[in-house]
Formats: C-alpha cells, structure tokens, sequence
C-alpha cells in the first residue's frame, strides 16, 4: 500500500519528461513569434501634432528602425494634452505592431486627469527612454526682458497679461510654466495649442509672448534671432546653446524642468519583442551619425532599458500629482 500511495506522489521519469517537453512547448510561441518578428510595417503612434519634440524624435526613430527592423509608418493622433493618442495604443492588440513614442507628458496626464480611459503603469509595456531635452525659455524679441528675473518683474507687474504657448493642457511645457509660476508666485495665461509647433509659431507671430519650449522646437528660431532665449531649464547649460545661462544661474533657485521621449507598447505585448526593439534602439544610439542628428537638436541619445523607463514614469507621475495638488492646477 505505501509504495502505491507513493507512485500517486511522485511522478515518474517519463512524466517528468512529458512535464519538461509541455513547457518547452508553451514557451515555444513568444520566442518563435519574436524571431518572425516584423512580418509587417509597425505603426508608431506619435500623440501630438507634426513639428513638436515628439514628432521629430518620432520620425528620427521610425527612419532607423525601417532600416534595421522592419517598415515603421508615423501616425499622428494629438488630442486631450496626447491622452488621446495614448489610450489608441494602450488599447491596441499586444502583439508588437503598434507602438508608442511619447513625452513626459505620459506620466504628467496622470497626475492631471482622474479619470483617464487607460493606466500608465498597467496598461503598457516600457521599451526605452529614446532621449532626454531640456527646456528652454524663449520670449518674442519685443518683449522687453532678457533675464528670468526681468520676466518674473515683468509678469508681477502685469499679472495674467503675459501669454505662454503650451502643446495643450497636460503638456510638459504646460507644467514646466505652471511650475514656473508656482515657484515664483506670478501668474501667466495659458493659450493652448495642438502641439509643439504650433505652441512656437504663437510666440514667433506675437499671438504669446512666452513659451517653455523643448529646445528642439525652437532651436533653429534662436539661432536665427527669431526669437530669445532667456534661460535653459536644467541644471546645466546645454552645449546646443552654451551661451544660455540655466534658470538658477541667474537667481532662481529649486526651479528645473526637463523633457524626454520614450516608446512604450501595449501592456502583454511579448518580453521577446520588447527587448528586441529595445536592443535596436540601443544599438542605434551607438551609431555616430545616428547620435549626432539627436545632438543638433540639442537633445541627449540615451536608448535605455524596459526597467529604467518603468522608474523614471512612476517617478515622474509621483513628482507631477505634487505639484498638480500643491498648484491646485485643474484641466478641462
């Protein structure tokens, strides 16, 4: 009897082996999907309007991986401060052909609409930080100020009259002037536009005065005179435009803001093809020609991994819900 209730117990060398081959078998079709892998274009959903940050770094990124991955078609879907082209994706079959290359702006939406249709952190799968920007302040050249301090007298003594462009509510450049103004207790208006571009040629047409721009929206304007940059956002100077002192250089202390741009996939899309894609763009960022087109944009080529995009979203949305309670900054 006991060596009958011990053969019920434990399997046999032929089960075993039966119970290996199973596994194998189950594991067998993400890997074998993954080496298939593009069997047709892939579509990067970009969440902002043409001639923004996220659609050049978008096309910089499609253009690469069509020659070392497979066909990548751009699709601009702007919307609701990206939420709109965001929830597409989130939504999207999990099987690695539709992707995402968005902004800080994806950790900040959390922070600024309650009710979203999708969840940042559940809903997708982080690929990789593609690059980090800066921010820069520029003005419209007939305004009267060169500094950040002549901008927060300017703005005291005229408060709610001075008008900053934004990509629309939810922007990165949306908080970094709401953050502005929180930490130097001024008070600008927002005029909203559907991108990046867009936000730009309001200032370059005199429609706003301001604008807390990614440097690479702005950056031909500057050096061109058509507009002024009056301080960089980040810690240190940009080598892009060296000669632009930081915010705290010039007095104002706790204040930095920075941009950056990353792909995400839908949440359940394969690990296989997630580090695929992931090892393309950090074998990208190696190439010299490659890296050099991010750096005249003054942007930083970074091609990180799955994990440090997931730490830096759930950072960022922690950093952003602060300043959204403590600013008691509402959207439509």
């Amino acid at each position: 009897m006991q060596r009958s209730t011990l053969a019920r117990h434990h399997p046999t060398r032929t089960s075993l082996l039966a119970i290996c081959a199973l596994s194998i078998a189950s594991a067998w079709p993400s890997t074998a999907q993954a080496q298939k892998y593009p069997e047709k274009p892939i579509r990067l959903v970009v969440p902002f309007a043409p001639g923004g940050g996220a659609d050049i770094f978008g096309r910089l990124v499609a253009q690469r991986l069509t020659e070392t991955l497979g066909t990548m078609v751009v699709e601009n879907r702007p919307g609701a401060g990206s939420t709109v082209g965001i929830e597409f994706v989130a939504k999207a079959p999990a099987d690695g052909y539709t992707l995402l290359l968005s902004s800080a702006a994806f950790s900040a939406a959390a922070a600024l609409y309650p009710k979203l249709g999708y969840d940042p952190v559940k809903d997708f799968a982080p690929i990789s930080v593609v690059t980090t920007v800066p921010l820069v302040v520029v003005t419209h050249p007939a305004l009267p100020v060169k500094t950040v301090l002549d901008l927060v007298r300017l703005a005291k003594a005229k408060p709610g009259e001075l008008l900053y462009s934004t990509a629309g509510p939810g922007s990165l450049i949306h908080l970094a002037g709401e953050s502005f103004m929180s930490a130097t207790q001024t008070r600008l208006t927002q005029v909203p536009y559907k991108g990046g571009g867009q936000a730009m040629t309001g200032v370059l047409t005199g429609e706003t005065q301001v604008m807390f721009a990614t440097i690479e929206t702005v950056m031909a304007q500057i050096r061109a005179g058509k507009l002024r940059a009056v301080a960089m956002t980040t810690a240190e100077r940009s080598p892009a435009l060296p000669n632009v002192p930081t915010v705290g250089e010039q007095g104002l202390k706790g204040y930095e803001a920075q941009g950056w741009f990353a792909l995400f996939a839908p949440a359940g899309t394969s690990p296989d093809i997630v580090n695929r894609i992931q090892s393309e763009i950090a074998r990208a960022m190696k190439v010299p020609e490659f890296r050099e087109r991010f750096l005249n944009e003054g942007a930083v080529p970074v091609g990180g991994t799955p994990a440090q995009l997931d730490k830096l979203v759930r950072s960022e949305i922690a950093m952003w819900s602060r300043l959204v309670k403590e600013a008691r900054i509402k959207v439509d």
